[in-house]
C-alpha cells in the first residue's frame, strides 16, 4: 500500500479498556490493517466483557494480551512499548485515564503505557456526567501535560440514553487523527504564534470589577493545538483558572485590557500567526477607587471609558505575510456584525459563534462556529468540543501558512 495513506508500514499498539464503546475497536483494527499498519492489541480484563480477544486477534493477525502474565509466561510490555510507532487507547474509560494519570500500573495496558516511548493517543469514552466531573477533567489535563494527545470525545447519544459529550470518536475520525499525525512533520515548526484568551477584569475598587463570563477555554485550546502543531506559542491569558502546559507554550497572565494589549503588542511584530480569542471588556471605570466602595443610600454612578481595541490596534500594524484571526460572539445579525469586524480589524478570517446556539459561547466545553473569509466564503461546523474546534482552526491556519 502506498505511503500516501500516512499509515502504511506503521506499528500501532491499540489498548482497549472496559467500555461499551469497545465494540468499535474491531472496526478500528480493520481500518488500520486496511491502511497498511501492523496492529498489536492490549485489553483490560473489563474490556474482555464487551468484545472477545479472539475477534481482535483474528482481525489483527496477532495474539491479544490481556495480562502481563499468561500460560506461556511473561508478556514483555516493555518490549512492546518500544516496538510501537504510536500507542492508541480507544476506548479510554474514566478509570483508565485515572490510572494513567497517576501511574497505577495494575494491568497490562497501563504497564505498556508507562513503558512506551512513542506518541500516545487517547479516545475517551464515558457518560456525560463522568466526562464533565472535575476529577476526569483534572486527569485529562495531567495527561495532556504529560504529552498525551487527546482525540476529543464527541457529542451524541450515549449508552445511558442521554445526549451529550463523552461519546468515543468514531473509528474513521480516530483513523484520520493518526493518519494526520504521521503525515505531518509539525506543520507549524519554526513558526511563532500569539494567542489572547480569557476575559479581562477592569477594577472598580479593590474587590469589584467589570468583566464577563469568558472562561478562556476556547483560546487555551487553540494555544495548545498550535503548540502541538510545532509553533512556538505565546498565550496572553486573562483571569482564568486554567493552567495550560506544553514545552512550546509560554503563558503570560494579565488582568486588564491594557495589560493584555501591552503584553500582546510587545511580541506582535515577531509573530507569524495571531489568534485574538480573548473576550476583552469594552469599557473600564475611568477612575478605580483605592478603597472598597461602601454601600450608601441612592444610586452609584460610574464613569466609564472605552478600552483599547486590541484586535484593531494590532490589525493596523499587521505586516505582509502575518496571519490574523479574530472571534465574534454575537446575539443578533450575527453574520453581518462578524463581517464588519472581519474588515475593520484586518482579519484573514473570523470565527463566529452565537449565544443563540445551545452549547456555544461562554463556559461551555462545546462550541458551534462558522468561519467567515474576506472573499465572502464561509465554512459551517456542527457542535463539537472546543478542542475539536481548535483543531479545525489550526488546520485552517496551516492551510494559510502553506499557501
Amino acid at each position: 500500500m502506498s505511503d500516501a495513506t500516512g499509515l502504511a508500514g506503521k506499528k500501532i499498539i491499540l489498548g482497549i479498556s472496559g467500555s461499551i464503546a469497545a465494540y468499535k475497536s474491531a472496526y478500528l483494527v480493520r481500518l488500520f490493517v486496511q491502511a497498511g499498519a501492523e496492529v498489536r492489541v492490549l485489553m483490560t480484563t473489563g474490556a474482555t466483557h464487551f468484545i472477545t480477544p479472539l475477534t481482535l486477534s483474528t482481525l489483527s493477525k496477532h495474539e491479544v494480551w490481556t495480562n502481563v502474565l499468561n500460560e506461556q509466561g511473561w508478556n514483555n510490555h516493555v518490549e512492546l512499548g518500544l516496538w510501537g510507532d504510536a500507542f492508541l487507547i480507544a476506548p479510554a474509560t474514566a478509570n483508565t485515564l485515572a490510572k494513567m494519570a497517576s501511574g497505577q500500573s495494575d494491568n497490562v495496558l497501563v504497564a505498556a503505557y508507562l513503558s512506551a516511548r512513542c506518541p500516545v493517543f487517547i479516545a475517551p469514552a464515558m457518560d456525560v456526567d463522568m466526562w464533565f466531573h472535575p476529577s476526569t477533567q483534572r486527569n485529562l489535563q495531567q495527561l495532556i501535560a504529560d504529552g498525551v494527545e487527546v482525540i476529543p470525545a464527541e457529542h451524541g447519544e450515549l449508552a445511558s440514553g442521554l445526549i451529550g459529550m463523552g461519546r468515543m470518536a468514531e473509528p474513521p475520525h480516530i483513523l484520520e487523527n493518526l493518519r494526520g499525525f504521521f503525515r505531518r512533520e509539525n506543520p507549524l515548526q519554526g513558526k511563532k504564534a500569539l494567542v489572547t484568551a480569557g476575559p479581562t477584569y477592569e477594577p472598580i475598587d479593590p474587590v469589584r470589577f467589570i468583566g464577563n463570563h469568558s472562561s478562556g477555554k476556547m483560546g487555551v485550546a487553540i494555544a495548545e493545538a498550535l503548540a502541538r502543531a510545532g509553533a512556538a506559542t505565546t498565550l496572553v491569558l486573562g483571569p482564568s483558572k486554567l493552567d495550560p502546559k506544553h514545552p512550546l507554550l509560554k503563558v503570560i497572565r494579565v488582568q486588564t485590557a491594557q495589560e493584555m494589549y501591552d503584553a500582546a503588542q510587545a511580541v506582535h511584530a515577531g509573530q507569524d500567526i495571531c489568534v485574538l480569542a480573548a473576550a476583552v471588556a469594552d469599557y473600564a471605570p475611568t477612575q478605580a477607587a483605592t478603597q472598597k466602595i461602601k454601600k450608601k443610600d441612592g444610586d452609584l454612578t460610574l464613569t466609564l471609558h472605552k478600552t483599547v481595541d486590541i484586535a484593531a490596534s494590532l490589525g493596523a500594524k499587521k505586516r505582509p505575510g502575518q496571519i490574523h484571526v479574530g472571534f465574534a460572539l454575537e446575539t443578533e445579525n450575527e453574520t453581518t456584525h462578524a463581517r464588519e469586524k472581519l474588515v475593520k480589524k484586518n482579519f484573514d478570517f473570523i470565527v463566529l459563534n452565537s449565544l443563540n446556539d445551545p452549547g456555544a459561547g461562554f463556559n461551555h466545553d462545546t462550541n458551534k462556529v462558522r468561519f467567515l473569509f474576506p472573499d465572502n466564503k464561509a465554512i459551517d461546523f456542527e457542535l463539537k468540543s472546543k478542542q475539536a474546534v481548535a483543531a479545525d482552526i489550526v488546520q485552517q491556519l496551516v492551510h494559510l501558512v502553506q499557501k
